[in-house]
């Protein structure tokens, strides 16, 4: 790919702004070393002063000088109209592409591409549409069923509106609760019973007005990375306890890239979330976790349209086993994104 000048557009409002962070920094490094003028540039913050797209850009201090600006986040939400930071829309104009290296609301549920397409400004990943279907949960699952894709008995709540428990809508104890556009694992809560469904549902509200209720499988979780409808290896995930935030992030996991599986269960799995990719429309690429129980049935949690890039995350774990390295993976987003537009 010829070099080309990028912005990593990082950050935001979400509960996933840090992992954003930490996503940009690795593409963006990435790209440098790739030859390109990349540089990082806050969705929500802006800057205030663009020199342009140089070949010396110092990476960690611009990170550093994001971090610091972003420490004063929440007064400067309160005294601002717009999402979108100052220079934004003119900075990502000037690029050639922008690689989205956002998490979580105003990143993955398609708002940013929508004004992008608007614009005229060409970006990595899935068009709006199928971003904002992906990105709820409650909407999902209603895909799901209407495709046939394996998952999870489970049903949607809103805050606002009577509710059914799970024993009046014949799901099965234990629980899992969790935000229907949440990401991260954050927010996620586990019920035996129903005192624990009620304090569980109470705290999760406490992240948006919807939420999911499903049946929790017991057995082996898994990911799978899907570009342009064609499947990367299996990737299992093994958590010391429950899969959630603190497990993720806090060394728990082990993952275990390509799974000990037998080829059966790895095609299944595969098939299962190519299947959830096809539902959702999205054929640039995204990132599917699948469940097995012990009879190996599949069942698909949900499809993500921006997964992590960390050098460490998932997606770059599963390329790297067919002989793509990190920086080749993000430059091979880029391209694939260029040709679906």
């Amino acid at each position: 790919m010829e070099n080309k000048n990028i912005v990593v557009l990082c950050g935001g409002t979400s509960t996933e702004r840090d992992v954003s962070l930490v996503t940009s920094k690795g593409v963006c490094n990435a790209l440098r070393a790739k030859g390109h003028k990349a540089i990082l540039l806050d969705v929500f913050l802006g800057l205030d002063s663009f020199v342009g797209f140089t070949d010396y850009y110092d990476v960690e201090a611009a990170l550093l000088d994001i971090q610091k600006r972003g420490k004063d986040i929440k007064n400067i939400k309160k005294t601002r109209k717009s999402f979108l930071g100052p220079n934004v829309l003119r900075i990502c104009n000037e690029a050639d592409v922008v690689f989205l290296g956002l998490h979580g609301s105003n990143g993955e549920d398609g708002k940013i591409q929508a004004t992008f397409d608007l614009m005229g400004i060409k970006y990595t990943g899935c068009d709006c549409l199928p971003s904002a279907m992906a990105m709820s949960k409650a909407v999902t699952k209603a895909i799901f069923k209407a495709y046939d894709v394996p998952q999870s008995n489970g049903y949607a709540i809103n805050k606002k509106q009577p509710y059914c428990t799970p024993d009046e809508m014949g799901v099965k104890y234990p629980v899992v609760i969790k935000p229907s556009c949440g990401g991260s694992s954050i927010g996620v809560f586990f019920a035996n019973d129903y005192a624990e469904f009620v304090d569980g549902l109470n705290a999760c509200f406490k992240y948006e007005d919807e939420v999911i209720i499903e049946e929790k499988v017991s057995g082996r979780e898994f990911s799978v990375g899907v570009i342009g409808y064609d499947a990367l290896p299996v990737i299992e995930i093994i958590a010391d306890g429950n899969y959630d935030y603190e497990n993720k992030y806090n060394g728990l996991t082990k993952e275990v890239c390509p799974a000990q599986i037998s080829d059966e269960l790895t095609k299944k799995i595969q098939d299962a979330a190519v299947k959830a990719a096809k539902a959702l429309k999205l054929d640039v690429y995204c990132r599917v976790d699948v469940l097995t129980d012990e009879n190996e049935n599949c069942y698909c949690l949900e499809a993500n349209t921006l997964p992590g890039m960390t050098p460490t995350s998932l997606l770059p774990q599963e390329a790297a086993v067919i002989g793509i390295d990190y920086n080749s993976l993000c430059e091979k987003l880029i391209e694939i994104s260029l040709k679906s537009r």
